[in-house]
Parts: structure tokens; C-alpha cells; sequence
């Protein structure tokens, strides 16, 4: 599949006016009324089991609109509110096809501050960009150049909760095209005390960005917790200054994943993973915090999408396979291989490590599902007499 045509999102900082911020912060708020009443609305329909869908939500809208008590929706861009029912559609979208959960009413303290802008209700011209409902353009900082001749089709505003203003711009990249075919192949297996065990038998160390950071956090969130509830701006400013921290640990995590996906995405054509449960493993409780600091999900994500890019192959390995108790020179199983065994020797005399061997079978059986296009006969049997090595090539459709 060639990716002639990826649209990517750009992500600037940008710091608004005192106006600005003031007409954000309304969009944002009717964003979120416009969202959790289509929701009632259409919870209240589907215990009468009859469906609404989008149209019906934005004849709704009008309704709203026109009541006193509702009024004030007309004195923000009616885009971002048309678009906050496109986005409730695609979620109930997910949930009939049980790709996802029912949809969740939005928070005004938890959850994400955003709106999103399509060409009708924003000015791009000159490097400038200016959205509906404003005088003055976003004074944005652009840390990286857009594509030469873009034109962004979709701007969405948002604010996380240390209170920093991000705009993304979405728009067709042509410096993104497929890499030249290899032969390279490499296998996967994802860790704690080192993030990945490559099948060649290199290990990335794991960075703990979350363990650097944890006596600042500690004592940021100790100042907030000595707050009372209702000690209005003083605690808010204490959790501005926990959001910080946590900012500041999840851009340096996101900032190394890209680097390693990147790479391992340019060296190699075809990329052999485990299926990991995370969702499972962080409910135990000694390790959730490691687990959640490495971000396993986000790391196959960005694998995903990056393959898709560049014409590459992800291919997921079933999370039951026995990757670490296999031996990767004569095929024996050992039966037991505690955690704290990290190197062993097998009956042939092959003296493995732990988690490169787990690399290197992840890799065989991996290339044998994407060259067969079946099973491997599996090395013990789960409930139900399945296989426990079912493999799937992690392509998404163009």
C-alpha cells in the first residue's frame, strides 16, 4: 500500500490574548454542554430503544439554540459544535461495533478542553492563522515548518491541565512516502528492566521518566493535598503545578517513543510484537506504576501508524505464546521459568538470555504466520482447544 496521500496533524504552542483566552474558554464550555446533552438525549432515546443519530442531535441543537435558558450557545462558533456531535456519532459508532465502551459524559475538571475547527470557521494565510469569532491571529509558535503549499484542513484548539494552549493542524504531507523494500526483520520483546530486547540482542534501556521525576511530583502533589477543597485560587495553583510535572513526563516519554519507533520503523520491513494485555497487567498493583511509566500501548501505536506510513509490516504475536520458556536453538519448552530467571541454559547446551531468546522466538513465529498465513501449531493447549499463537498482521485500512 502506497501512503502517497498521509494527512498528519502539526502541534504548535500557542499563547492567546486576554480575549482569546476568554472566547476559548467559552467555546470550550459549550463544547462540552453541546456533547453531554446530545448524549442525555440520546441515552434517554436508547432506553426507549429507539436510535438517534447525527441529524436528529443537530436539529436538537437548533432547538437549544432558540431557548432562553441555552441562548448564550449562539455567542461562540457554531463549528466546534456541530463537530462535538460529529465526534458523539463516531463514538456510539464504536460502541454499536463494540470497538469501544459507552460513550462518558464530559467533566469540566477532568476531562480534555478542546474544540475543533474545520476550513469554514478558520483563516489560514501567510504563516497566520485566525479562527472564527476572533479579530487577531493565534500567536503561534511554529517550532517546525508545515509542508510547503499546506493547507490545513481540520484546526483543533485545546488546553491540558497545566493550562498550556496547543494547536493542531491537519493537513497532507508529501515528504511522506514508502521506504524501500528490505529483508530486515526484527522481533520484539517488551520489558521493564530494559523497555525492548531486540532479536539482534540489542537491549534499550528503559528511561523511567516517571521515577526521575517522582520526589518533584511527590512534593508538588503533598502542596496540594495541605489545600482545602474549596481554597479556590490557591489550589488551583497547586494543580496547575502537578499538571506541570506530569506534562513534563509525558513529553519526554512521548519524545523518546518517537525517536524508537522512528528508528526501528526505517531499519526494519517487518516488525514482530507481542500482544500485550497492558489494560490487565496495570491492575497489579506492584507493578501497575512501572508498567504505565514504560507505555507499551502508546509504543505499538506509534509502530502502527509509522508502518502504515512507510509501507512497513507490524505483526502482533498472541500474548500466550511462550516466547520466554521456548528455546530458540532445538525448540524444547521448559516447564516453569520464573521471573527472576533472567538467563538459562537448555538440555541441548544452548545458554540463553532470557529476553533475547524471548526476542528471537517472538521473530520465528512471527515470519512463519506472515509467510504461511496460518497458525503455528501451538505449544500448549488454551480453554476451548484454540490456538495459543494466533498471529495478525497490524495494518489499518487506507
Amino acid at each position: 500500500m502506497r501512503a502517497s496521500h498521509v494527512k498528519r496533524a502539526f502541534r504548535y504552542r500557542f499563547y492567546p490574548s486576554d480575549a482569546q483566552a476568554a472566547e476559548l474558554s467559552r467555546t470550550f464550555g459549550c463544547v462540552r454542554k453541546v456533547y453531554n446533552l446530545a448524549l442525555a438525549a440520546r441515552t434517554q432515546a436508547w432506553a426507549r430503544q429507539v436510535r438517534v443519530n447525527y441529524n436528529q442531535t443537530s436539529a436538537m441543537l437548533t432547538d437549544w439554540k432558540k431557548t432562553g435558558e441555552l441562548a448564550y450557545l449562539n455567542e461562540v462558533s457554531s463549528v466546534p459544535l456541530q463537530q462535538a456531535l460529529r465526534h458523539l456519532q463516531v463514538a456510539f459508532t464504536n460502541f454499536f461495533a463494540k470497538r469501544a465502551k459507552y460513550p462518558r459524559f464530559k467533566s469540566r475538571k477532568k476531562s480534555r478542553r478542546s474544540a475543533e475547527y474545520t476550513t469554514s470557521a478558520f483563516r489560514f494565510r501567510d504563516g497566520k492563522l485566525t479562527l472564527a469569532k476572533m479579530a487577531e491571529p493565534l500567536d503561534i509558535v511554529w517550532s517546525r515548518p508545515l509542508p510547503e503549499g499546506a493547507a490545513p484542513s481540520t484546526v483543533s484548539v485545546s488546553q491540558d491541565a497545566a493550562g498550556r494552549g496547543y494547536v493542531s493542524l491537519l493537513c497532507e504531507d508529501p515528504s511522506v512516502q514508502p521506504l524501500p523494500a528490505t529483508d530486515a526483520a526484527i522481533g520484539i520483546d517488551a520489558g521493564l528492566d530494559h523497555l525492548l530486547t531486540l532479536s539482534t540482542g540489542e537491549k534499550i534501556s528503559n528511561p523511567r521518566h516517571e521515577r526521575r521525576d517522582r520526589a518533584r511530583l511527590a512534593k508538588a502533589q503533598r502542596r496540594l493535598a495541605r489545600k482545602a477543597a474549596g481554597d479556590g485560587a490557591n489550589r488551583a495553583k497547586a494543580r496547575r503545578k502537578v499538571a506541570r510535572v506530569y506534562a513534563r513526563i509525558a513529553d519526554r516519554r512521548r519524545d523518546h517513543l518517537h525517536k524508537l519507533t522512528t528508528r526501528l520503523v526505517r531499519e526494519n520491513q517487518t516488525i514482530v510484537i507481542e500482544d500485550l494485555a497492558v489494560g490487565n497487567m496495570v491492575k497489579n498493583g506492584s507493578l501497575a506504576r512501572a508498567i504505565s511509566d514504560a507505555a507499551w500501548s502508546q509504543l505499538r501505536s506509534m509502530l502502527e501508524y509509522k508502518a502504515q506510513w512507510y509501507n512497513r509490516e507490524v505483526i502482533a504475536v498472541d500474548r500466550w505464546f511462550p516466547s520466554s520458556k521456548l528455546c530458540s536453538a532445538c525448540g524444547s519448552l521448559q516447564r516453569k521459568m520464573p521471573l527472576h530467571v533472567r538467563t538459562w541454559t537448555c538440555d541441548c547446551g544452548t545458554t540463553h538470555d532470557r529476553d533475547v531468546n524471548a526476542a528471537k522466538n517472538i521473530l520465528a513465529v512471527g515470519l512463519t504466520a506472515s509467510v504461511c498465513g496460518a497458525r503455528v501449531r501451538p505449544q500448549r493447549k488454551t480453554p476451548g482447544e484454540q490456538s495459543a499463537t494466533k498471529q495478525k498482521p497490524l495494518q489499518r485500512e487506507p
